[in-house]
């Protein structure tokens, strides 16, 4: 499992700035939005390239024959 990663700049005016590493897809939207939430209102929300990766899901059949 990739290491996840939330970074924050709290900038001299007040404004906090979050980076999240490690996430594909809407996950970092999950994972941040109660957060996000305590912490006030988002002005602005960009993507990273992975945002808008698929979680590959792998299923594995087996199958049995009976004789």
């Amino acid at each position: 499992m990739p290491q996840r990663t939330l970074r924050f700049r709290i900038r001299q005016d007040g404004v906090v700035e979050e980076t999240v590493e490690g996430m594909i897809g809407s996950s970092c939207h999950q994972l941040t939005e109660r957060l996000e939430d305590a912490l006030g209102v988002v002005e602005t929300s960009q993507k990273t390239p992975e945002a808008y990766l698929s979680q590959e899901v792998q299923n594995e059949t087996i199958s049995a024959e009976i004789l």
